[in-house]
């Protein structure tokens, strides 16, 4: 395949797939002066073959430029573990609730036997073990590449977490408060006899 459909393929840009190329860490070869192809692995002929997925989340559209690093990290570091990535999902979300479609729909499929992202509360805030647990029941698997170093590490984060959790509701309900009383005062004002 084409380097620039292979960058494609993995989800990143094809700079950086030339650059992997460069340095060695995907095979392929130079045909003509502006061609290189890439020598994918033989698939496996099974009917069901477990799929690699790279998940990169960020919690708001203002911090959207960070999932594409994201997923730059990933997919090179699912390269230099050898395994072969078959899609990147990127999504906006909080990791404080379950309203995440693509997480979920990922968590859904049969197919996707691994799923690659960079921290815990990249998947979840609350409840990996369970995630983790489940996936493992069913022969797939969630792997961090970046784990806490030590337990007081992840306990803090959790502890951090649930106070971001509170906060950010706590705030929207005041915002959605304001909101509400601004709408009820303007129909107020238009319903008024002048």
């Amino acid at each position: 395949m084409k380097l620039s459909d292979y960058a494609k393929q993995q989800g990143v840009r094809y700079e950086t797939a030339w650059r992997w190329f460069r340095d060695g860490k995907i095979q392929g070869r130079r045909v003509g002066a502006h061609t290189i192809l890439i020598d994918e692995p033989a698939r496996s002929a099974s009917p069901v073959q477990a799929a690699t997925v790279v998940y990169t989340r960020v919690s708001s559209a203002e911090n959207k430029a960070n999932l594409d690093s994201q997923a730059e990290r990933l997919v090179a570091y699912c390269a230099a573990r050898g395994y072969q990535v078959s899609k990147v999902v990127k999504e906006i979300g909080s990791g404080v609730n379950d309203n995440r479609p693509k997480f979920l729909a990922l968590l859904a499929d049969p197919n996707v036997g691994r799923i690659v992202i960079e921290h815990k509360d990249r998947g979840t805030r609350f409840g990996f073990r369970y995630i983790e647990t489940l996936l493992t029941a069913y022969g797939r698997e969630i792997e961090v590449v970046n784990q806490a170093e030590n337990e007081t590490e992840d306990l803090l984060t959790d502890l951090t977490s649930i106070i971001y959790s509170f906060c950010a509701r706590l705030y929207g309900q005041r915002r959605a408060k304001r909101k509400t009383e601004r709408i009820v005062q303007e129909l107020e004002a238009q319903d008024a006899p002048g």
